[in-house]
């Protein structure tokens, strides 16, 4: 299937490492140009470089802090100007890293812990659409996609489900105003994802456990009703077609790229 985006334009926070790397490289794959932008500057410039010489495609690699409006309007501003003065495809995967650490308690949350993760997941995708999406309305298309969590619809850790709830409020509120002006907007729910990081995860684990690794992986594989554990690319590739012109029926909507929540019915 063609996706129809060669030649696209694309920024995606959070690119230097994990999920964001992983859709950086496929939406490069499919022919789009890519800013990648992260806070870590030696990160960036070595994804830039790797992904540029798999893909063949101009990758820009620009710092930015999302936690900040002045750092997110510099580097939305250089972004468009590396892509030629426009964006198609904004896909916002920038956020301090859940699930390696004990979820955080109702009783344990503090103003500082809960303010620093709604400032730079929800907060800093809000500050990303503010500067792009009326570029998209201009043009008259657009792609938003906003990665969360499936900690939206699980209790547990209560950090991870407030922000991960209140990025998908955004995303429907987004759709709603920018749909009839051609811009769509989605939110993709990842589960217990493989990246460069779950070897250490896993090893980390079994130290603590007396496991062994492989069975780690197994009990972190246990939890999807495909029994194993998804990988980044297959994040990336639904993310792919979302931001491709053929996911034009698809709005303001979660997907989940979990493997399938067992026993649980959404509609």
């Amino acid at each position: 299937m063609d996706l129809q985006l060669d030649g696209k334009r694309a920024i995606v926070t959070g690119g230097s490492r994990g999920i964001g790397k992983a859709i950086a490289r496929a939406l490069a794959a499919e022919g789009c140009d890519v800013v990648i932008v992260a806070r870590g500057e030696e990160a960036l410039r070595a994804a830039a470089g790797e992904l540029a010489a798999e893909t063949g495609r101009a990758i820009t690699p620009i710092v930015c802090d999302t936690s900040s409006d002045e750092s997110v309007q510099a580097a939305m501003r250089d972004a468009v100007a590396a892509l030629g003065g426009g964006a198609d495809i904004l896909v916002n995967c920038a956020a301090t890293a859940s699930g390696q650490a004990a979820p955080t308690t109702p009783l344990e949350v503090t103003d500082d812990n809960y303010w620093a993760d709604m400032n730079v997941k929800v907060l800093g995708y809000l500050r990303t659409a503010k500067e792009i999406a009326p570029l998209m309305v201009d043009q008259g298309w657009g792609r938003i996609i906003n990665i969360s969590g499936l900690g939206a619809r699980n209790a547990g850790a209560i950090l991870t489900s407030m922000r991960n709830v209140s990025v998908a409020a955004l995303t429907k509120n987004l759709a709603d105003e920018l749909g009839p002006k051609g811009v769509n907007v989605t939110v993709v729910h990842p589960g217990t994802t493989r990246t460069e990081a779950t070897p250490g995860v896993i090893a980390r684990r079994a130290q603590a456990t007396g496991a062994s690794e492989a069975d780690v992986e197994r009990q972190m594989s246990e939890g999807n009703v495909i029994r194993k554990m998804v990988d980044a690319r297959d994040v990336a590739a639904v993310v792919a077609f979302l931001a491709s012109p053929l996911s034009v029926a698809i709005t303001g909507d979660a997907i989940a790229t979990g493997g399938g929540a067992p026993r649980s019915i959404y509609y």
